[in-house]
């Protein structure tokens, strides 16, 4: 990679930890418009009586599109557990960049905060969200396992283990992955696949947590030489590729109403594929991996060759750009790099533009490109923490070439 843009990475990771230590960890977040009563009763409405739903929500969408920092007046900050988990693992690759302390320590904090904030009542390591929010099929409580944020501080503890061989970041490894096979539930889809469920209590059927699901319960199978790990894992992997469309994209969801194709979480499905192959050399996951970049880079880049947010949209977008799929393109790229030409090309040109427009003179970057203006509001779950690691990751294999 061009020896400027990388000094540019660095100056910008800079610049960026000031500002975190200035601003602090808690933070607003994307969900902030509705996660007051009135925002969760309007969403709620919206997805029973969508006619009347309609009235209720666009004083919200009105906001997020013209507005974005009212939502500092609808709620309040607060600290997420899935952005301590991209801290921790960025600072645990700034330390081996480095070689400095003060990033492993920082590290260290990040992680010994998810320890004091994993879901109450569970005898395993979770995490969720610290709100509740509603969706189509009713409302998820704050404290409520999600098996999309909890893999990550699994592969926080994971770099963190790497690097300092501390056995207790292994036993809350250990603990994450019996929390994903006993409180995560399958539900068969063919002779070899089961879905899995995204909380404790759903009956699964979204696509990226089978994928996170899979990737981690694989990689613990190594880890701890465990081999009910990985019967588990294989039938999620195997739900996952076999619910790829043939032109090889995935919906959010296998239900009719959830037929939407965006991009980071087509990210998140091709990632966990290129780490479990990377892992296991499994077959079926090189031929998903090869279709499913096809139709990102061609589908999911705009004109000028930047990020954009859907390939098919849900519903009416209030944004052309969001820093969220920036972050993951950085992470997809970085780990399927000099494996696709076309992914390398499209990587430079996001980090370019991300360096020469999205960071702000405090540090922070830009949550989103609105259709006027910017969303400017820093919010560490969207995604500020996401981007700080695809930079520090971006840093880390660069120095390992």
């Amino acid at each position: 990679m061009d020896e400027n843009l990388i000094k540019n990475i660095y100056s910008s990771l800079d610049r960026f930890i000031k500002w975190l230590d200035h601003y602090g960890e808690i933070s607003y977040d994307f969900e902030t418009f509705f996660a007051s009563s009135y925002g969760r009763g309007a969403k709620r409405l919206y997805y029973k009586k969508p006619l009347l739903g309609i009235i209720a929500v666009t004083p919200l969408i009105f906001c997020e599109a013209f507005a974005p920092a009212a939502r500092t007046f609808l709620w309040k900050k607060q600290r997420f557990p899935i952005a301590d988990a991209h801290y921790a693992m960025g600072f645990a690759f700034l330390s081996k960049v480095y070689d400095n302390k003060k990033y492993y320590e920082k590290a260290v904090h990040f992680l010994n905060i998810l320890e004091q904030t994993r879901c109450p009542g569970y005898e395993h390591y979770c995490w969720g969200y610290p709100y509740s929010w509603e969706t189509k099929t009713g409302p998820i409580m704050k404290g409520t396992p999600l098996i999309t944020s909890t893999p990550y501080a699994y592969e926080a503890s994971q770099e963190l283990y790497q690097i300092d061989k501390n056995n207790r970041w292994l036993e809350i490894m250990k603990s994450i992955a019996e929390h994903a096979i006993y409180d995560i539930k399958d539900f068969k889809t063919s002779l070899n696949a089961s879905k899995c469920s995204y909380t404790p209590y759903d009956t699964g059927g979204v696509i990226n947590a089978s994928a996170y699901r899979a990737f981690l319960l694989t990689s613990a199978s190594i880890q701890f030489s465990e081999d009910k790990y990985w019967r588990i894992a294989e039938r999620n992997l195997n739900f996952v590729l076999q619910a790829q469309q043939p032109d090889g994209s995935w919906f959010y969801a296998i239900d009719d109403s959830s037929d939407f194709i965006d991009h980071f979480h087509t990210c998140f499905v091709l990632k966990a594929l290129a780490k479990i192959e990377n892992l296991t050399n499994h077959q079926g996951c090189q031929k998903a991996i090869e279709n499913g970049v096809r139709y990102y880079a061609r589908e999911l880049f705009d004109e000028k060759g930047l990020p954009k947010p859907f390939s098919k949209a849900p519903r009416l977008t209030v944004y052309r750009r969001e820093l969220y799929n920036y972050a993951e393109c950085i992470n997809l790229g970085v780990i399927l790099k000099n494996r696709f030409e076309e992914l390398d090309r499209i990587l430079i040109i996001t980090l370019k533009d991300l360096l020469s427009r999205w960071q702000k003179t405090d540090g922070a970057f830009r949550s989103r490109q609105l259709f006027l203006g910017w969303d400017n509001v820093p919010m560490h779950r969207w995604a500020q923490s996401q981007l700080f690691r695809s930079l520090c990751f971006l840093l880390h294999q660069e120095k390992e070439i």
